[in-house]
């Protein structure tokens, strides 16, 4: 604030830009002389003091009679140039000043609704008022550090103007510590405390010892004690200054052992809290009124460090039956500020996202001339992992389910043209630690076709996998999904939804009771040299048996090489009625196994090129 005002009456020291300051820290007025004297050091009469206004300028806590009293003060003064001081025109003008200064005005209001995006989330809060005549200043205060300005909406309801709305950081205010966090610093101080005590024992005992050296030092220059009287003496000093020692050692054992408990204490806040404390967000609204009213703000806002992602429980019971998705959600936030019994919604939009399409710019293209660099050539890699569809997951047998599920909390869900809600019904409290807090927000039952699907040259295990038409209707998210079949775990997955199929692949996990074996037919294995070419013919068997009591339907997938140079000649020799892919060279056996079943495929193929060339087929 820049205070320069003149008084009338003293045109004589209007150079140096003399003029009254209230400071409302102290409560007392100030003569001085230096220009923006809220920023510097003022002089009142007699003393020195430092200005401490916090930015009211003779503010509304001024009333006129105590005002008086003070310039009647002020006005007693030895100050010979003060003599043609007019007492009337600065009462008015302060009085005016009153009328004219800002209000300010904390307000607190608790988090309403928080709506959680998967990188972000936006809080809403009201609060209640009472406003006096002319421009007050409402500050909500207490926020996160880690507000997007961009995102602020203020809505008013009742008589008055928003004359404007800013954001800033008060770096002088941190936010409160959590509750966790608060116990910490007890446990803390109750440690220092004991520390203070042993401390103290020790002085103590340090004083017991000087007492009983000194009086060692006498009793060594002492000749006429007895033989007797001796040795009673030295048995009290022995077995005194033993006790000092032992009680000494005893205390500093633990004092060393409460300033580890107090290392670890502060370590873990240190964690919690960062390597500094975070600055306290602060809204400030700027509102005008012509009459003292009752109003109503609501604020909403985005911030970052907070989202959420889902993570899925497939469950089937039996192939026969339909497939149980349950759709959770995994918030999270670390934003500054707890979120307190709100009410929670999970949005699958993307505001972050530019809402102006794409333009495409201008395509040149030109010959391009690469640069020789001499290295090392690297040989194909052949990758023994399973396919994503079919990965490979580790059976673990745990605890079988029980028959009855506890219901999910009731959410309803609104599904919009570009985005899907979740609204939660039961308030929820979300701490700013950072940790995912997990809340289921759907639950389907699906029909599913089932189906195994296996891949003897990778893996000789059978996968379950279920097929869910019209899965776009769920409004699912990728994300991590945990198996359950038949009452049992069976591992994790991962549910993909970005294909462009109608039908989702789901996989279940392996199943031990579909048995596969792939085994190479040495006798029509073989090399040949004929002519100029060389032929590599190989065969295998594969087996697939079905121990189940119900019939499957199972998928085999095989491979033979494709070739990609004209002097490789490929030929598909014996596929058992299989399906050849003549680009990616995958064979494929569609068939049904009843109960007890086995089936044998038969798969050979044969590779020709120059003899004096050399491929690699195992």
């Amino acid at each position: 604030m820049n205070s320069r005002l003149f008084f009338p009456g003293i045109s004589k020291y209007s150079s140096l830009n003399c003029f009254f300051l209230w400071c409302s820290s102290c409560d007392k007025i100030y003569f001085t002389t230096v220009v923006a004297a809220w920023q510097k050091t003022s002089r009142r009469v007699g003393q020195s003091c430092f200005w401490q206004c916090d930015g009211t300028f003779f503010g509304p806590k001024i009333d006129i009679s105590g005002l008086i009293k003070k310039l009647n003060f002020i006005l007693k003064i030895n100050w010979s140039n003060m003599k043609k001081l007019v007492i009337t025109p600065i009462i008015l003008f302060v009085f005016s000043l009153c009328l004219l200064a800002d209000n300010e005005k904390d307000i607190k209001a608790e988090i309403k609704h928080v709506t959680v995006y998967p990188d972000r989330a936006q809080l809403s809060h009201e609060s209640s008022f009472e406003l006096t005549p002319g421009k007050t200043i409402l500050k909500l205060v207490g926020l996160s550090p880690y507000i997007d300005a961009q995102s602020i909406q203020v809505k008013g309801i009742g008589e008055f103007t928003i004359l404007s709305v800013n954001l800033q950081n008060n770096f002088l205010q941190n936010l409160e510590d959590s509750p966790e966090v608060k116990s910490i610093r007890s446990q803390i101080e109750a440690l220092h405390s004991k520390v203070e005590d042993e401390n103290a024992a020790l002085k103590t005992l340090q004083e017991k010892e000087d007492f009983l050296i000194a009086n060692r030092a006498i009793l060594v220059k002492e000749t006429n004690f007895s033989i007797d009287q001796f040795k009673t003496m030295m048995e009290l000093y022995t077995n005194n200054i033993d006790q000092v020692n032992s009680t000494v050692l005893k205390k500093n054992r633990l004092i060393k052992d409460y300033e580890k408990q107090i290392a670890a204490l502060q370590q873990q806040i240190a964690e919690k809290l960062g390597r500094q404390q975070l600055p306290s967000g602060e809204i400030s609204v700027t509102v005008s009124s012509e009459k003292p009213i009752s109003g109503k703000l609501s604020f909403s806002y985005v911030v970052l460090n907070a989202g959420w992602y889902p993570s899925y429980d497939i469950r089937v019971d039996e192939i026969n039956k339909p497939v149980i998705i349950f759709y959770k959600a995994n918030v999270f936030q670390n934003s500054g500020v707890d979120w307190k019994d709100v009410q929670l919604s999970f949005s699958n939009a993307t505001p972050w996202v530019a809402g102006n399409a794409p333009v495409l710019n201008p395509w040149f293209i030109d010959f391009y001339n690469p640069i020789s660099i001499r290295g090392y050539g690297s040989g194909a890699v052949r990758s023994d992992a399973a396919p994503a569809m079919v990965q490979e997951m580790a059976v673990e047998k745990k605890s079988a389910l029980k028959d009855e599920v506890a219901p999910p909390v009731m959410v309803e869900k609104k599904v919009g043209e570009m985005s899907v809600t979740f609204d939660v019904s039961l308030p929820f409290t979300i701490p700013s630690d950072g940790k995912a807090q997990t809340i289921e927000i759907q639950r389907t039952t699906t029909p599913a076709d089932y189906k195994y699907v296996t891949i003897p040259k990778m893996s000789q295990i059978a996968y379950l996998t279920g097929n869910i038409a019209d899965w776009a209707k769920q409004n699912l998210l990728s994300g991590e999904a945990t198996l359950y079949f038949e009452n049992t775990f069976v591992g994790k997955s991962y549910l993909n939804v970005n294909q462009l199929t109608d039908t989702l692949t789901i996989s279940l996990g392996t199943d031990n009771s579909i048995l596969v074996k792939r085994e190479k037919r040495k006798d029509f294995t073989s090399k040949k040299v004929i002519g100029a070419n060389k032929t590599e013919t190989y065969s295998f068997l594969l087996t697939i048996r079905n121990n189940k009591t119900n019939p499957v339907k199972i998928t085999v997938n095989d491979q033979i090489p494709v070739s990609s140079n004209s002097s490789i000649i490929v030929e598909a020799m014996e596929l058992s009625g299989g399906t050849l892919n003549s680009e990616t060279g995958i064979v494929k056996w569609d068939i049904d196994i009843k109960p007890q079943e086995k089936k044998e495929l038969i798969f050979s193929y044969s590779v020709k090129y120059p003899k004096n060339q050399n491929i690699i087929l195992e």
